[in-house]
């Protein structure tokens, strides 16, 4: 049998999917044990021991000086921030997308509009941001939602047109018009991509918002990274950034899982 042609089982699956985190965590101890061996004070490789010291210190013990759970403070001061920009830049990614792709007379101008603004990275503005906006709140939202916005557009935008002018044109024939048509036929069709859009830019989300908690904020997990990097507290920083991997994980299986729940008719469903 062809190697293309060859699956896995469920159990043989399992260990592929296992195998290549197992050798990472394998090679990382491994340095790590050799390197404090030859330096106890290392701080680039820390143990095990050491990471959970430091996360006991902020998620399980009050900060002396606030009072808080540090750890989650952070957390929750994050995804809030998160949430709000996926949020503003569905809504207008899904608006802006069905104009550009629907609606010939909004498409000849929003399309090269759509383009142009997606080819601008996100992070260059950011100073323009912060002047405008503000070092508050709003100036961190509105990176996450200016940064994705365009791409999400651009996206629906291109589902939009490959809807079947078959069913356009069955659908005026019934007597449906413009509201309609976008209520009844595009949205339906445009919404599971929404879902698939928001899974492959939650990335750059948690990138733009990395970047706007570490020049500009007094907590969030990308505000602590920042802040402890000058004393090289890697046993800080990794289990932080394994947090962040964690939740973007489980925020990617949610949509996921939504996805496969309330549009199971469509392919990505089975993803």
């Amino acid at each position: 049998m062809r190697l293309i042609n060859r699956h896995p089982d469920r159990s043989g699956r399992l260990l592929l999917i296992l195998l290549p985190f197992a050798l990472l965590l394998f090679v990382y101890f491994s340095t790590s044990t050799a390197r404090l061996a030859e330096n106890p004070n290392d701080k680039l490789l820390p143990s095990a021991s050491q990471m959970i010291d430091a996360v006991d210190r902020l998620a399980f013990s009050e900060d002396k000086r606030t009072g808080n759970y540090l750890f989650w403070q952070d957390s929750a001061s994050s995804l809030t921030r998160l949430a709000i920009g996926l949020g503003v830049a569905a809504l207008a990614g899904l608006v802006l997308g069905i104009a550009a792709g629907s609606v010939p007379l909004f498409g000849a101008p929003l399309s090269p509009m759509l383009t142009v603004l997606s080819m601008i990275p996100p992070l260059a503005i950011l100073p323009i941001l912060f002047i405008v906006f503000g070092l508050g709140e709003l100036s961190k939202v509105m990176l996450i939602a200016i940064g994705i916005t365009p791409c999400i557009a651009r996206d629906i935008e291109q589902r939009a047109r490959e809807i079947p002018a078959e069913l356009l044109i069955k659908a005026q024939t019934l007597g449906a018009n413009s509201w309609t048509l976008i209520l009844r036929l595009v949205l339906p069709q445009l919404m599971p991509r929404l879902l698939i859009s928001l899974r492959l830019m939650l990335g750059s989300a948690w990138l733009f918002l990395i970047a706007a908690e570490a020049i500009a904020s007094t907590d969030g997990l990308g505000y602590r990274i920042f802040l402890v990097r000058r004393y090289m507290a890697m046993d800080v920083i990794l289990p932080y950034v394994v947090w962040i991997t964690l939740l973007a994980w489980l925020m990617d299986l949610g949509l996921r899982q939504v996805l496969r729940l309330c549009f199971p008719w469509h392919a990505g469903g089975k993803a």
